[in-house]
């Protein structure tokens, strides 16, 4: 089978049609079918610019299909049982900072507090039926999860070393709103050059906070929480996240955005491995470069509509010197209490987790960006929010 017929739109969601025992996209909250843009999109793309080799074709083809086949299940889910729809997602925590600011470990840190409530990897990409509390760490969706995680480590050997993952981890809201195709988690796993400037500067990303509140509305039906969520992507679209979420807090972390462009286009790189034998850190420095800049500087003009009190500035410096001043302070700003049960959890966790000093894995040089040109770019930012320069490696 052809590439062409692999990713024949129509194809992929007969598929999963057939998966799910289900045909209907929930036409009743997006009636215009919004997604079929951005899967048009996506599928070209895998098509004519992605270069995956066989393997690639095989799972790429497969995280489409199980994006249509989650959405499928959401929405008959939520027909059987409408009483979902008076679900209320009441001041969520969202922590928006770019990638390799500190984001995943605070992220972490804060879901160690049994308050809070982070949407973990299996019951995302397994959400039916909906998670129970009784069963919510002995389901077996969990170790299905954990299993086809580790297959990417055998693929690629040192794979969860760049980016950790697991079945119990938080999960970023990318692959929730995958099922929307439209998502930044296609374009960094994927070279899709025409998706990604969609998504940057096409892309209408309302009918994706829809679909996420549904599918925080099925998830908290079962087990419920104060939501923590993460995603660098919210920064690009801040003013829709409010529109959904308008009690929302907004955590934002904050670094050199030169090393996170470095550190990020290696890792973008090292993910992309996993389904192409023709990639670079310099082809994912553009991409990354133009994903950053135009974030930080989207970010800060939509900023200056928001109240005070609704974002929080977390600088990565003064994080990794001492987390837990970072977050008593974090917590404070929230009006919380940090009870000595989730510190001493928080503490368990970073000890397990001390990190394994990346940095290493990458050089400024690789990037073939300019920096003298970049910084010209960025300073407007880093004066803005008083983020210091690193040195580049």
């Amino acid at each position: 089978m052809s590439a062409a017929d692999r990713f024949d739109p129509a194809a992929l969601i007969e598929q999963a049609c057939q998966w799910a025992g289900s045909e209907d996209f929930g036409t009743e909250f997006d009636e215009k079918e919004t997604w079929r843009e951005g899967l048009g999109l996506l599928c070209d793309g895998f098509v004519a610019e992605a270069r995956l080799n066989d393997l690639g074709v095989e799972i790429a083809a497969l995280d489409v299909v199980r994006a249509l086949k989650n959405r499928l299940q959401v929405v008959d889910w939520r027909k059987v049982h409408p009483e979902i729809a008076e679900e209320t997602v009441e001041r969520p925590i969202f922590i928006v900072g770019q990638p390799r600011t500190g984001t995943t470990i605070l992220f972490d840190l804060l879901a160690q507090d049994p308050a809070l409530r982070p949407p973990l990897t299996w019951e995302v990409d397994a959400p039916l039926p909906v998670p129970r509390p009784d069963t919510y760490e002995t389901d077996p969706r969990i170790a299905e999860t954990q299993a086809s995680l580790e297959m990417s480590e055998q693929i690629i050997p040192g794979f969860m070393s760049w980016h950790p993952m697991g079945a119990q981890v938080g999960q970023e809201c990318v692959r929730i709103t995958a099922s929307q195709f439209c998502s930044m988690i296609f374009s960094v796993q994927y070279r899709l050059p025409t998706y990604y400037k969609w998504l940057l500067y096409e892309a209408d990303h309302r009918h994706a906070y829809r679909y996420h509140r549904i599918f925080l509305q099925h998830l908290q039906s079962g087990v419920r929480g104060q939501w923590l969520l993460k995603s660098p992507a919210h920064l690009w679209t801040l003013d829709t996240l409010l529109e959904t979420y308008p009690d929302a807090v907004i955590v934002q972390t904050h670094r050199d955005p030169l090393k996170v462009i470095s550190s990020v286009s290696a890792l973008t790189n090292h993910l992309r491995r996993m389904a192409s034998d023709e990639t670079s850190i310099a082809d994912c420095a553009v991409q990354s470069c133009e994903e950053i800049v135009v974030g930080l500087q989207r970010g800060m003009t939509l900023r200056e509509s928001l109240p005070p009190g609704q974002v929080i500035d977390v600088q990565f410096a003064d994080f990794m010197r001492d987390p837990f001043a970072t977050i008593r302070s974090l917590y404070g700003r929230l009006d919380r209490e940090l009870t000595p049960v989730a510190e001493q959890r928080m503490r368990d966790y970073l000890a397990g987790h001390p990190g394994d000093g990346g940095g290493g894995r990458y050089s400024w040089a690789d990037t073939g960006l300019d920096a003298e040109q970049l910084r010209e770019q960025v300073a407007a930012y880093q004066e803005r929010y008083d983020v210091p320069t690193e040195p580049l490696k």
